[in-house]
């Protein structure tokens, strides 16, 4: 059975960073995807990235390009959000999600748990 361990949330100040993991486990192909989302208070869920496995491929979304950064681990299933220059406005709950197609197109066949990042002004 896939699961997926989100972990590394905490607190932090503005200008800070912090970087968060998603542990695969169950798995044993490199044909895989890792997206990273976040969901505030009130707010609609809101996609930050999405990796592939295999050759490291990363999409951004606007909002974080530049400040975060994804990468994986080569010998393990693990992979990161570095997250570089927090603002408040990036205080969410963090989540990750596996797609099995490797292909990014925002469709995930299993959903990790939640972490909360807190950033203080």
């Amino acid at each position: 059975e896939v699961q997926l361990q989100a972990s590394g949330g905490g607190l932090v100040q503005a200008g800070g960073s912090l970087r968060l993991s998603c542990a695969v486990s169950g798995i044993t192909s490199d044909d895989y995807a890792i997206g990273w989302f976040r969901q505030a208070p009130g707010k609609e869920r809101e996609g930050l990235s999405c990796t592939r496995r295999r050759d490291g491929t990363t999409w951004l979304a606007g909002a974080v390009k530049g400040r975060f950064s994804v990468f994986k681990d080569n010998a393990k299933h693990v992979m990161y959000l570095q997250m570089d220059r927090l603002t408040p406005e990036d205080t969410s709950i963090y989540s990750c999600a596996l797609d099995l197609t490797g292909m990014c197109e925002d469709y995930y066949d299993y959903k990790g748990n939640r972490t909360l990042v807190t950033v203080s002004s």
